[in-house]
Order: C-alpha cells, then structure tokens, then sequence
C-alpha cells in the first residue's frame, strides 16, 4: 500500500498524519515514497498538530442554488503546506493570517480533512 492510501486511512480513523525523514527531521506532504530534494526513502508517520495559518484563500462563487466557500492554503505549525477549506465562518470572513486547526469531518472513505477558525 502506497504513502497516499496510507495517509487517507489514517485519515479515515480520525487521524491526521504527515511524513518525517528519520535522517534530516524534515516533515513533507503530500505523501510520497520518498523525502523531496535528497530522495530518502526512511521516513515515519507522526501526528500532525493541525494548528496552522491561512497563507491564501480564494472565495468561489458558484451558480445558484449552490453557496459560495473558500478554498485556502494553510501552513501547518510542522512548516508545510496544505490546501483545504476553512468551516464555521463565512467565506469572506477568512483571510490571510488568520490561525486555524485541522478537523476531520466523516470517517473511512468519506473522510476530508477541513479546518476551523483556531
């Protein structure tokens, strides 16, 4: 089973994981086989905090009936990056700087990873 399949496993357990290079201690994502830059295939799965920053947000306004949201990248407390979607808040309340923290709504396949205002 590959890095991907593994990380949405863990995700559909209510885990949030990211990858650790034993060798330099660099956390990476998206999963991948292999550290990126040295290529080191010895890595673990950690815990990820979930607590981060929104670095960019893009509001999308779709054609009724359906409602706007806001697609953004955070970067994580661990110093990378994802991209996800802010709940609990407006979408044009989001904005650059403001602390969220990882929260996964569904379980087994259904499983996203979503953040909320911190």
């Amino acid at each position: 089973m590959g890095p991907e399949q593994q990380w949405r496993e863990a995700l559909g357990r209510g885990e949030f994981r990211l990858q650790r290079a034993i060798a330099s201690g660099r956390v990476f994502f998206p999963p991948r086989v292999a550290e990126p830059g040295t290529g080191d295939r010895d890595w673990e799965w950690v815990s990820a905090s979930g607590e981060g920053v929104v670095h960019s947000v893009t509001v999308v306004n779709p054609r009724p009936p359906e409602d706007a949201y806001a697609v953004v990248l955070v970067d994580l407390a661990e110093e990378v990056r994802v991209m996800s979607n802010v709940v609990g808040v407006a979408p044009n309340q989001i904005h650059i700087g403001m602390p969220v923290r990882a929260t996964i709504r569904g379980r087994g396949t259904n499983a996203i990873l979503l953040f909320e205002p911190a």
